[in-house]
């Protein structure tokens, strides 16, 4: 087994923090999933934007499509995005019902702008699903005040959900009970509850990147708070999902609600940058990782490095840091906010780009030829038809980093 194989043997599903045509043309994700142990992918608003506005290859489906008389930028968006989480679902359905709907899903995210709009928000998720037709793939929904009846809502009408722009325990608390309500309005109304999947994404690294600005210098605290709030979400899952009242939804045929771990490329470059996956193997968990991060795991990761599951540490971990002047409370929902506000500074650029590459080129005076993503697909693709010669089993294909 390579490192990444060892880490999924310790109960943690690999999901990759990113997803454009070019990897999916150049079948980069197919390698990432053979030999890296790829079972999901997530996407968001930011990753989408990266791929279409540095990359002629959605050009020509993007012209077909105003062709066709689609002019309103964000239903070419979704015309474009929306064959891409198509194509990437199809080759994650053997992993789908290898693990028995378990595992093998791909995300896509209600546009930002509906953060604050329940209504909203449902409606565009049920267009999202509908459209989408896959039973593994997931609606990404932000974990705002509005959030939470949606995902109520959605889960009540059969729809997978990733909870998004999750950052603090107590918010992750109305997550599980709009999850288990949903659920359980189902089963009141004599419906199926078996295939339906959901996953809370807790964000990491941001937290530290906040906490730490607020902890002296040279605290030994400094990395730690991220996890240690982590860590405390995951009892809290532990708990949550083995009382009785999840045990009535079990019989039914319900799944927990898993934990998956965002935003774990480490921004502070004096930490390990492993450091928030180490720091966060245990069993049940997804870790979605940006393409700096899976590389470098799969370089030199511990698997073996699990945490015990002592919450009285992670707890202690986070009092110490209050009493030096951390506000928890604070850093959670200022970054919650932050985190809606620039998915839409990047919708915004991202509708930009598509009414702009419809103007004739001498209106855009946009450059025509090769562009940097496809230059890089082609190292990218030639490097890993090198390493697989030598080592078919440890070949990879680096993709765009674009953090969570």
């Amino acid at each position: 087994m390579n490192r990444l194989e060892r880490l999924h043997a310790a109960g943690v599903s690999i999901w990759l923090d990113t997803l454009s045509r070019q990897l999916l043309d150049s079948g980069a994700f197919a390698t990432l999933m053979d030999d890296y142990a790829i079972t999901g992918a997530t996407s968001n608003p930011t990753i989408f934007a990266t791929a279409i506005t540095g990359s002629d290859r959605y050009d020509d489906q993007l012209r077909a499509a105003a062709a066709e008389g689609i002019t309103v930028p964000q239903d070419l968006f979704f015309a474009l995005a929306l064959d891409d989480v198509r194509r990437a679902a199809d080759l994650l359905r053997p992993v789908y019902e290898a693990t028995d709907r378990r595992d093998g899903f791909v995300s896509f995210e209600c546009t930002p702008d509906l953060a604050d709009d329940t209504a909203g928000t449902i409606d565009q998720a049920v267009e999202l699903w509908n459209r989408l037709a896959r039973p593994n793939v997931m609606i990404k929904v932000p974990a705002t005040a509005a959030g939470i009846p949606a995902i109520e809502e959605l889960t009540a009408r059969g729809i997978n959900v990733n909870v998004t722009l999750l950052f603090a325990v107590a918010r992750y608390e109305q997550v599980i009970d709009a999850y288990l309500t949903g659920l359980e309005r189902r089963v009141a109304a004599a419906q199926s509850v078996d295939a339906i999947a959901s996953v809370a994404s807790f964000f990491v690294s941001r937290v530290d990147a906040k906490a730490d600005l607020q902890l002296p210098a040279g605290s030994e605290l400094r990395g730690r708070v991220a996890v240690a709030n982590a860590q405390l979400a995951y009892g809290r899952y532990r708990s949550r999902f083995a009382g009785e009242r999840w045990r009535a939804l079990q019989a039914a045929g319900a799944r927990s609600q898993r934990p998956l771990w965002a935003s774990t490329g480490t921004k502070d470059p004096s930490y390990s940058d492993v450091l928030y996956v180490e720091q966060l193997i245990a069993p049940d968990v997804i870790n979605t990782m940006p393409e700096a991060t899976l590389r470098a795991f799969a370089d030199h990761g511990d698997a073996t490095h699990r945490w015990a599951g002592h919450l009285e540490e992670a707890a202690e971990t986070l009092r110490r840091a209050e009493h030096a002047g951390v506000d928890l409370a604070a850093i959670t929902a200022d970054l919650e906010r932050e985190g809606v506000r620039s998915f839409c500074d990047s919708y915004r650029e991202l509708l930009e780009c598509i009414e702009a590459k419809l103007q004739p080129p001498q209106q855009t005076g946009r450059v025509t030829g090769t562009t940097t993503e496809a230059r890089g697909a082609d190292r990218l693709v030639q490097n890993a038809a090198s390493m697989a010669a030598s080592s078919p089993r440890t070949a990879f294909v680096t993709v765009d980093d674009v953090p969570s």
